[in-house]
């Protein structure tokens, strides 16, 4: 059974590619978010804020495009980043 996950893409108002996460993720969905970040290339604001969980497969997903986004964070989510060491990769954003 996949655990709901809605992936959003868009644009940030300055013209930075922006990727909304809502739901959870897990082993269950982690080829769509895969695949939507290998399709966009370049600079990517990924929004956390509406996921509710994240698991090591989701960080595993994460992990090889760190260098190129920039991570709006759940506070529930901090722990996680943090100990895993991907939100020392990456660059935090300002809502």
């Amino acid at each position: 059974m996949t655990t709901p996950l809605t992936l959003t893409s868009g644009r940030r108002p300055d013209g930075t590619a922006l990727l909304t996460a809502v739901g959870e993720i897990d082993m269950s969905n982690t080829k769509e978010l895969a695949a939507a970040l290998a399709d966009t290339p370049g600079l990517l604001v990924l929004d956390l804020t509406g996921v509710e969980y994240l698991d090591s497969a989701g960080l595993s997903v994460l992990f090889p495009h760190a260098e190129r986004i920039e991570l709006i964070s759940n506070p529930l989510l901090d722990p996680v980043l943090s100990v895993s060491g991907l939100s020392g990769l990456t660059r935090g954003h300002d809502g």
